[in-house]
């Protein structure tokens, strides 16, 4: 009886102390795993937008030229990123964050646009839980540049985008879907005519211009 008490004792302890170091060690490791998870999505930025950086660049790198670089605005719904080009009348670029429900998960990226708030300069997806040689082909570099001088509205001036089956006709405001990820592609393709859609108000406020 006394051996099992000593057991239960020192289990208890023994549990105890793993519990209170494993709780430090995150307490620890918390700032980094932040500074980390901020600067993969500044390296996202600003590979959308155009602006080079190392491919190695340290997180305090890449947070430092993010901060030069870029400009952030809220407008209602919109959180507007401007790319700032020294001795430039006005933005270069923008970007905007996409997020929304994935087949799996959540799907996070950025769109990058030219200055009239119509042309896509670029696009990013950063986090996303699709299935990897499938929908997980969304975070691959070739789907990215799909969509680069595409539109966000339609010919006739509508916003929106989206994602057809292979094969079918074109136009600036579509890109092929991943073949064998229907799903995934739909999941996109509302992410983006979401966006497009804020984007709109955004340049209907502006007059019409993106500057």
């Amino acid at each position: 009886m006394r051996t099992d008490v000593r057991t239960v004792v020192f289990a208890a302890v023994f549990g105890t102390m793993c519990a209170l170091i494993l709780t430090a060690a995150g307490r620890i490791a918390a700032p980094y795993r932040t500074a980390n998870e901020k600067a993969e999505k500044m390296r996202n930025y600003l590979a959308a937008l155009g602006v080079p950086f190392e491919r190695k660049a340290s997180a305090q790198t890449l947070i430092a030229i993010f901060d030069r670089n870029v400009r952030i605005s809220t407008n209602g719904a919109l959180v507007l990123h401007a790319l700032v080009t020294e001795g430039a009348a006005g933005p270069s670029a923008f970007a905007v964050p996409i997020e929304g429900m994935g087949l799996w998960g959540p799907i996070k990226g950025v769109l990058a646009l030219e200055p009239d708030l119509q042309t896509i300069r670029g696009i990013r997806f950063y986090q996303q839980e699709e299935t990897p040689g499938l929908g997980g082909e969304i975070g691959a570099g070739w789907f990215a540049e799909l969509f680069k001088g595409k539109k966000i509205v339609s010919s006739a001036g509508e916003p929106g985008f989206r994602l057809v089956k292979k094969g079918s006709i074109l136009n600036d405001n579509s890109v092929d879907a991943i073949t064998g990820a229907t799903m995934t592609s739909e999941r996109v393709e509302k992410l983006l005519r979401d966006a497009a859609g804020v984007v709109a108000a955004e340049r209907s406020n502006r007059g019409g211009r993106g500057e």
